[in-house]
C-alpha cells in the first residue's frame, strides 16, 4: 500500500507443493510489499495440514491446522527505522483451499489477504480486541483493494 518500497528480503518454501504453479515467488512478492511499511526479512512456506498442525500445537497449543501462523522473532524489540522485520509467515494449503471453497473464493484470493494478513502481523499489527480487529481489518480491506480483490470480509 506504501508507495516507496521498502527493502525486503523473501524467501518462499514449498513444503507443500500443491499451489507452487499457481503462486510464483513475484506474485507474493508483490503481496507482501504491499502490506510492508517498512524494511523486512521474511520467510513464507506453504505446508500441508500435519505440518501446520504440528507447528499449531507446539507454538500456540492448539491442536489442529489453521490457516496462517506468524512467527514474528523481534517483535518486542525497538527497532530502528532501517532496522528489518524478521518473521516466518507460515500457511496451511489444506485449510487455505478448504476456506476458500467454503467462501466461494478463490485460493489466490484467499491466500493474497492472508499473506497481507501475516505480513501485518509480522510488523505488529493484531486483532486481540474489537478495536485493534477493527483498524487491522481496514487496512486489509484497503490493501486487497489496492492489489485488485475484494473485500475480504465480505459475506
Amino acid at each position: 500500500m506504501q508507495e516507496k518500497k521498502h527493502p525486503l528480503e523473501l524467501e518462499v518454501q514449498f513444503a507443500d507443493p500443491r499451489l507452487e504453479s499457481l503462486l510464483p515467488e513475484a506474485t507474493l512478492r508483490t503481496w507482501v510489499e504491499s502490506a510492508l511499511l517498512g524494511p523486512a526479512e521474511l520467510t513464507i512456506r506453504f505446508v500441508d495440514a500435519a505440518e501446520g498442525q504440528a507447528l499449531n500445537l507446539a507454538y500456540r497449543g492448539k491442536d489442529y491446522a489453521t490457516n496462517v501462523l506468524t512467527f514474528a522473532y523481534n517483535e518486542d524489540e525497538d527497532l530502528a527505522e532501517d532496522d528489518p522485520v524478521k518473521a516466518d509467515i507460515v500457511l496451511c494449503t489444506d485449510v487455505l483451499q478448504r476456506e476458500a471453497d467454503e467462501q466461494k473464493k478463490t485460493v489466490e484470493e484467499h491466500t493474497a489477504h492472508l499473506v497481507v494478513h501475516g505480513v501485518l502481523h509480522a510488523q505488529g499489527w493484531d486483532h486481540d480486541n474489537d478495536d485493534d480487529a477493527e483498524e487491522m481489518e481496514q487496512f486489509e480491506r484497503d490493501i486487497m483493494e489496492v492489489l485488485g480483490f475484494p473485500d475480504p470480509y465480505a459475506d
